[in-house]
């Protein structure tokens, strides 16, 4: 009851920000990011859209991937429009195909520029039982074994960009509260749900790709730790926030729900500001393998913090890439 009081007044935290900061705010304190190169993954709408709009703002080069290439140019004039100077390319992804990954990865490659910063923020909730060309549960594919796969390709990018820059490197996984409404197996769960051994519950399986997100970061913190990379990874809840996440179930229900959740409802400035924090702010740098809400610390579910299951989570994500992998980190 204390926590949810303190959200609704957005009472702050010991980093001294809370549920009504937004991404403006907690970027103002952020070294410029002139020198930043950064991929922000969903920015075509929602929190992906201002969380680029803030990093541009501070100045950073954004690459924006998307599978519906208009929309990531209408975002882009959209930036460029309200800051002029702004250095944005744009690119061709679609993270529910692994042959997308390689392929946007490939032409990234071939761009010959840094990665400082990675966020993997795009996300789907598939209300009806659909499989990726891959084999893979759609919410599963999207939210999670996509970032996974793209975020092991760039890793050595990003690794050697920290070395020659100098500048610590980033990657932030958006996951939500969600996750800690996942119970059981996830390894025979996932199955189940892809084969469709039970009656498709399309919160059940979102809630398995979120929880992913966060084994995704508990596990590859560990892998970095190991090589003393100078990089770091975190996982990110947004909060609640209406988004055209909801775009394949509008109508009287979905308007309904948002009516009476509307009081814990953040803005889209609100929502990408733990985003942002993470990210950027400068008291985080080496902070590796946590988990953030309302832009502070905050724990997992029991599931989501098992050093097991991260490491269970990774060695299934590998055998589903593994043909398309020459080499593990």
């Amino acid at each position: 009851m204390l926590e949810t009081i303190k959200y609704l007044i957005g009472s702050v935290g010991p980093s001294g920000y809370g549920s009504s900061s937004t991404a403006d705010e907690v970027t103002q304190v952020s070294p410029d990011l002139c020198n930043v190169t950064v991929i922000v993954t969903g920015a075509t709408s929602g929190i992906g859209a201002e969380t680029a709009r803030v990093l541009a703002k501070r100045g950073a080069r954004l690459v924006l991937p998307a599978r519906n290439m208009k929309a990531a140019e209408d975002t882009k004039a959209r930036i460029v429009k309200e800051f002029p100077d702004s250095d944005i390319i744009v690119m061709a992804l679609d993270l529910s195909s692994l042959s997308s990954v390689r392929s946007f990865v490939k032409e990234f490659d071939a761009l010959n520029i840094p990665l400082n910063l990675l966020i993997n923020n795009a996300g789907k909730f598939s209300h009806e039982h659909a499989i990726s060309e891959d084999g893979i549960e759609m919410s599963f594919a999207t939210n999670y074994i996509g970032h996974f796969l793209l975020t092991k390709l760039l890793l050595s990018k990003m690794i050697e960009t920290a070395e020659v820059s100098g500048i610590h490197g980033r990657i932030v996984n958006v996951s939500s509260s969600i996750h800690s409404w996942f119970s059981g197996d996830v390894v025979r769960s996932l199955e189940e749900i892809t084969n469709k051994r039970s009656p498709y519950d399309p919160t059940r399986a979102y809630a398995l790709s979120k929880l992913a997100n966060v084994l995704h970061t508990k596990e590859l913190a560990e892998r970095l730790k190991r090589n003393e990379a100078n990089v770091s990874v975190n996982c990110v809840h947004p909060g609640i926030v209406r988004t055209r996440l909801t775009r394949d179930r509008e109508g009287f229900v979905t308007d309904l729900f948002f009516f009476l959740a509307s009081k814990l409802l953040k803005t889209i400035p609100q929502a990408a500001a733990t985003t942002c924090y993470v990210a950027t702010h400068p008291r985080l740098v080496g902070v590796s393998g946590k988990y953030f809400a309302d832009c502070n610390e905050t724990s997992t579910s029991k599931l989501g913090s098992n050093a097991n299951e991260a490491l269970r989570m990774w060695s299934l994500s590998e055998a589903m890439t593994a043909e398309r992998l020459n080499a593990s980190f």
